[in-house]
């Protein structure tokens, strides 16, 4: 910690008030009505004793109090030795992800593939500070869901609400990257990606993922793409059966990590396949680790401060308590 520092030190002029108040406290005394005793020679042989030379601990406590009361108006400060940076920095992150009805499928059991990558998506959200993170959902068509933010409490609900069959269904893959670009084109990040979370092969929208992926080198922004999935046959809703419980089928989704990997290597990306939800948690950590982390905005420097009035002031009053004890017993003066 640095020495203390005040924060209002015009205050600290009251002081000047100290010689004033001695020199009323010198004429007070003068003032001050005396015992009149007829035998005074007799009191002298007593002696004075000590109590009277005692008498000006009472207005070395008021002053002393009225001191520390105005160190308490300048407000006495401790300042920290460690400066905070108040710039941002962090990394322009567009999320693309699948809403296709392929996602409902149970190969993450007990949960399915949506319900997984939302659950991971949230804690990615909770680990995240700087980074101002977007989000592109996709099925036949692509929209975005949230634009560019640092609110991580919008985000993870709007997260929360994500379902499937919202949307036509399919799997736009061009669609959703070539949104997430658009998002992305104005930043002036150092450092600006795109992650595609999807469990299938692009059949829908009307930009071909290639063509996306030569926007996104041309803008400089790579893209990771993550396949969510084990791949070949996996249990899939089938409706309900005559109990009301989920009937599953094995149902084959096509899936092309091929196309996937080439949008990667074409953008200075990279293709990560997810099978379980700990692959899906390690393959956004991956992302986060290979890129350069750039300043959003310019937000200076900031020191810490303590109060420390309080204690300024508690000491005062209690000075305060001490003259007035004083004052009413031991050192109480007649009449």
């Amino acid at each position: 910690m640095d020495l203390s520092i005040f924060h209002s030190p015009q205050m600290l002029w009251l002081l000047v008030l100290v010689p004033v108040f001695l020199g009323w406290t010198y004429v007070e005394k003068k003032k001050r009505a005396v015992l009149r005793f007829s035998a005074a020679s007799q009191l002298f042989k007593q002696g004075r004793g000590i109590r009277p030379f005692m008498l000006w601990i009472l207005p070395a406590l008021r002053i002393a109090a009225y001191v520390l009361a105005v160190i308490a108006l300048a407000r006495p400060q401790e300042r920290d030795s460690r400066i905070k940076d108040l710039s941002v920095e962090g990394i322009d992150i567009m999320i693309a992800l699948d809403l296709s009805t392929s996602m409902e499928a149970a190969d993450f059991r007990p949960n399915n593939r949506l319900h997984v990558a939302k659950e991971v998506l949230t804690e990615f959200l909770a680990g995240r500070s700087n980074d101002r993170i977007g989000l592109v959902v996709f099925s036949g068509a692509a929209y975005t869901q949230a634009p560019l933010t640092l609110d991580y409490g919008v985000l993870k609900e709007v997260i929360k609400q994500l379902r499937t069959r919202v949307l036509e269904d399919g799997t736009a893959i061009g669609d959703a990257v070539a949104t997430a670009l658009n998002r992305l084109r104005d930043s002036e990040a150092k450092s600006r990606v795109v992650v595609l979370i999807t469990d299938g092969d692009n059949n829908a929208g009307r930009v071909s993922p290639l063509d996306a992926a030569e926007a996104a080198r041309a803008l400089k922004i790579p893209v990771y793409s993550i396949l969510v999935g084990k791949g070949g046959k996996v249990p899939f809703p089938a409706g309900q059966d005559i109990f009301g419980q989920t009937a599953w089928r094995d149902v084959e989704i096509p899936i092309n990590p091929e196309l996937l990997t080439q949008m990667a290597n074409m953008t200075g990306g990279e293709f990560f396949r997810a099978t379980d939800r700990e692959t899906l948690k390690e393959g956004l950590q991956k992302v986060l680790d290979s890129l350069e982390r750039s300043k959003l905005m310019e937000g200076g420097a900031m020191a810490t401060y303590r109060e420390l009035f309080h204690e300024v002031l508690l000491l005062a009053a209690l000075l305060l308590l001490i003259e007035f004890l004083l004052k009413s017993t031991l050192l109480r003066v007649f009449p």
